[in-house]
């Protein structure tokens, strides 16, 4: 591989700071949304006494586990030691920040009052999950920083391997705690798996490669820089690995709850019977999110156009989101067994049936601006420091190609 040179990404002003405008429209819709559910409280939004995690959730959620396998690419070249990927490796770790600190801004916002987050800071609880994550999360913001720090200041070049290692360590923890955090909770039939911890992790690295790569083709193509074929098929045949990956998990979790009696009536609830639930499973996740995308990646001609691929990147990003309003909404309305072995005839606590949620404007307007606010401090960063390669061209990857 020839040396490799980094510069700022170089689209004409106009194109720079419209895109900058869009982004920040959009967080400003997502500013409103947040002052009106704060001003005037919960009860604006869809959620209830049942449904405490809405859609701002699912987004802060989805965009959590996909800055944890947007460091994938910089992982597989520090750690795994594939060459190829290192020019790939600053834009990863960017991307790992910025999803991150977007899916944060979502969740504490939702909070109602984010001013209180100090006390679960300072009071810390060692037997809460949530307490943990806390600090998996700011701690994961740390070290990511100081891995970007090794790898684009060239005294600090040889500390790479050892700080991409450690963040590799770091985000398996990170998101072995997000997957815990439903896995600990036995009270939800829907959330009571030790599977979801794996499943999260690879679900992230499918999550976080289609989030990647699409901001890899967007920010190469708006700035004319070459993007080889080679590279390009690397990245997307490894996204079909991880997409599979996810699919099978997936598979695995439902085919556990089907062989134990006691999660029928959940796994019925979510396959069959669950309305709005099982048609985002079967519609949303599973077709849109795994077997279009698969069959996209993997078809002769299809598999070969950029358009093509760039579309099933958007489709398994679609079908993330589906995959976490399922666990996440899903295993909520469905109703928990308060009196095992009774049956309940009414209640008014929704203990007697499904609970009710529909998602509010707010709420989606919230989840959309976290989105936006990782992709305006992304664009800003690409724009100030030196993040993109100039050539990912075969010829500068390989010269003897």
């Amino acid at each position: 591989m020839k040396k490799m040179y980094f510069r700022e990404w170089g689209i004409e002003s106009p194109r720079y700071w419209g895109l900058l405008a869009i982004l920040a429209g959009v967080m400003s819709i997502a500013g409103i949304a947040w002052y009106y559910m704060e001003h005037n409280g919960h009860w604006v939004t869809g959620m209830n006494n049942h449904v405490v995690w809405g859609t701002p959730h699912v987004f802060a959620v989805f965009l959590i586990v996909a800055a944890s396998g947007a460091l994938n690419v910089a992982s597989i070249a520090s750690v795994f030691g594939k060459k190829e990927y290192k020019p790939l490796a600053p834009l990863s770790g960017l991307l790992a920040l910025t999803l991150l600190i977007g899916g944060l801004l979502v969740l504490v916002l939702d909070l109602g009052r984010p001013d209180r987050l100090i006390v679960a800071m300072t009071n810390y609880n060692f037997k809460s999950i949530f307490a943990w994550n806390i600090y998996l999360y700011t701690g994961f913001m740390v070290i990511v920083v100081v891995y970007l720090w090794t790898m684009m200041e060239r005294k600090m070049n040889r500390f790479t391997k050892a700080a991409g290692t450690f963040a590799f360590v770091w985000r398996l923890a990170l998101t072995t705690g997000t997957g815990s955090i439903f896995g600990f909770i036995v009270a939800r039939q829907g959330y009571d798996a030790a599977i979801y911890a794996p499943m999260f992790i690879v679900m992230s690295f499918a999550f976080g490669l289609a989030i990647y790569l699409l901001v890899l083709m967007f920010a190469f193509d708006w700035d004319k820089r070459e993007l080889g074929d080679k590279l390009f098929l690397r990245l997307k045949n490894l996204l079909g690995v991880f997409v599979a990956g996810s699919l099978y998990f997936v598979i695995a979790y439902h085919l556990t709850n089907l062989y134990g009696t006691e999660n029928h009536e959940y796994e019925s609830f979510i396959l069959l019977n669950g309305g709005v639930y099982t048609m985002m499973f079967w519609i949303g996740q599973i077709f849109i999110g795994a077997l279009l995308p698969l069959g996209i990646i993997y078809h002769p001609a299809l598999g070969q156009s950029r358009g093509a691929v760039a579309a099933a990147c958007f489709m398994v990003i679609l079908g993330g989101l589906a995959t976490m309003y399922v666990i996440i909404i899903g295993g909520q309305a469905f109703p928990m067994a308060m009196f095992p072995g009774k049956e309940i005839i009414g209640s008014t606590f929704y203990d007697a049936g499904l609970a009710p949620y529909a998602p509010s404007l707010p709420e989606v307007a919230l989840g959309i601006g976290g989105v936006a606010a990782a992709l305006l401090m992304t664009a800003i960063g690409i724009r100030m420091l030196r993040f993109l390669p100039e050539t990912l061209s075969d010829k500068a990857l390989d010269p003897h190609s």
